[in-house]
């Protein structure tokens, strides 16, 4: 306890003195436009900045745990123009690794909502490993990803087709179905609650061995499928289920999330870890 304490202190401070130095922001409920507000008479930037630290346990990535089922930490800055384009870098620490920055993540992300029941989303990200964990954890790759998101008022769903580049490039498609809802403002009309539960179908390719094993396609390590190519057969198929429940505390600039999640797989891979329960935690500020 005293380690992970210890950790979380570091990327705080870390994060302190960059708002102290570049003086930004971050959360997710910048106006569109900038528009005088309504109370204040003030005009709202359409630049937004935020900052985030955060940890959890059992980081699982498209299939694969790449915290082995041990605890991870996080920190990253986002900047959002017109609360629609966002771009993103992000580092991780994983303890299951020797080095301290395991690998860092920079994403562009660009979304638009047409009405009160559809929107898009697309996205580009680069994910690069630490060069000392190449030929452990994974290679060094980008992922793209389009969206379609429909709100049904009682529920939103959301259908996405990504692929990874890399030395071997692999297809997703995921089905996410999720319910919004908060509470009541409390602590003078400052604070409030919110959840999004929500339940996703991964779609991806597997290859199954003729002993039955079923093993993830790279770029990350330990996914090869064993044998020869005639004792193997590849297929695009329902890869997993995931269940899970976000949960957030918003005040101020700040907010405060926390997701407990279970995972359900159709892959027997020892290399993507054993524990199918995961967990993280966050905290987001909004400077600008």
């Amino acid at each position: 306890m005293t380690t992970i304490k210890t950790r979380v202190g570091i990327l705080f401070l870390i994060f302190t003195m960059i708002l102290s130095t570049s003086g930004i922001s971050a959360q997710t409920d910048v106006k569109p436009d900038s528009v005088p507000d309504a109370n204040t008479g003030t005009t709202e930037s359409k630049h937004s900045i935020y900052a985030s630290a955060g940890l959890g346990y059992n980081m699982v990535y498209m299939g694969t745990s790449l915290s082995q089922d041990k605890p991870y930490y996080s920190g990253g800055l986002i900047y959002g123009f017109n609360n629609e384009l966002f771009a993103s870098a992000s580092a991780f620490h994983l303890d299951a690794y020797d080095p301290f920055l395991a690998f860092s993540t920079f994403s562009l992300i660009y979304n638009h909502t047409f009405n009160s029941w559809f929107d898009i989303a697309v996205s580009a990200s680069r994910y690069q490993v630490n060069k000392a964990l190449t030929d452990t954890l994974f290679s060094s790759f980008f992922y793209v990803d389009a969206a379609l998101g429909f709100d049904w008022k009682i529920l939103y769903t959301k259908i996405s087709a990504g692929t990874i580049l890399s030395e071997s490039s692999s297809l997703y498609f995921q089905l996410r179905n999720s319910r919004y809802f908060e509470t009541s403002t409390f602590l003078n009309d400052k604070a409030y609650f919110s959840f999004d539960p929500y339940v996703n179908m991964l779609f991806g390719t597997l290859t199954e061995t003729k002993d039955g094993t079923t093993v993830i396609t790279p770029p990350f390590r330990g996914k090869t499928g064993g044998g020869s190519t005639s004792e193997t057969t590849t297929k695009f198929s329902l890869m997993e289920i995931d269940l899970g429940i976000p949960i957030s505390f918003n005040i101020g600039r700040f907010t405060i999330d926390a997701e407990p999640g279970y995972i359900i797989p159709l892959y027997t891979d020892a290399a993507s870890g054993s524990d199918r329960f995961i967990f993280t935690m966050g905290i987001y500020f909004k400077i600008l």
